[in-house]
């Protein structure tokens, strides 16, 4: 996992041998088992992390208009039982514009109001609850648009 993985040397002193990993990546969810051992004494602890993922499909940039799909996935063994998503902090209700399925979020005509912040909640049968965020950009006009532009004769027009 070189060299996403570190450990703090200055803080093995006190008693912390932390694991860092970053970025952390789908494959690296399960069991991780730390051994120290120090005079006679060998301590161990075990700590499982679980992933979750956001992922854009056609992958960024999106253009206004065009379909897209977040999906969320989590690396958790229990039975998904619902999937809420929001946007900015607020629940979108899934019907209209916006569907969801199975821990995705269809996104038909996507528009500029529909940039910034999209959080997954997943909610499985045995009650926990996991969420991530994904900051999604789209490319597009913003406001109102005159189809005509004048330009002087000899000059650059954009």
């Amino acid at each position: 996992m070189r060299p996403r993985v570190s450990v703090q040397d200055s803080a093995l002193r006190n008693g912390n041998f932390s694991l860092r990993i970053d970025p952390v990546r789908s494959e690296d969810a399960g069991l991780y088992e730390a051994w120290v051992a120090y005079n006679t004494q060998v301590q161990s602890c075990q700590v499982e992390l679980g992933v979750i993922t956001v992922t854009l499909s056609p992958p960024s940039p999106v253009v206004e208009n065009e379909p897209l799909l977040l999906s969320c996935n989590s690396s958790h063994q229990a039975s998904l039982v619902e999937t809420c998503w929001f946007h900015n902090g607020r629940l979108v209700p899934t019907s209209g514009i916006f569907c969801s399925l199975h821990g995705g979020l269809s996104i038909l005509r996507p528009a500029m109001s529909d940039a910034g912040s999209w959080r997954c909640q997943l909610r499985y049968s045995d009650n926990e609850i996991i969420s991530a965020t994904y900051n999604l950009q789209i490319l597009g006009f913003e406001g109102q648009m005159n189809p005509v532009v004048y330009a002087a004769a000899g000059s650059a027009a954009d």
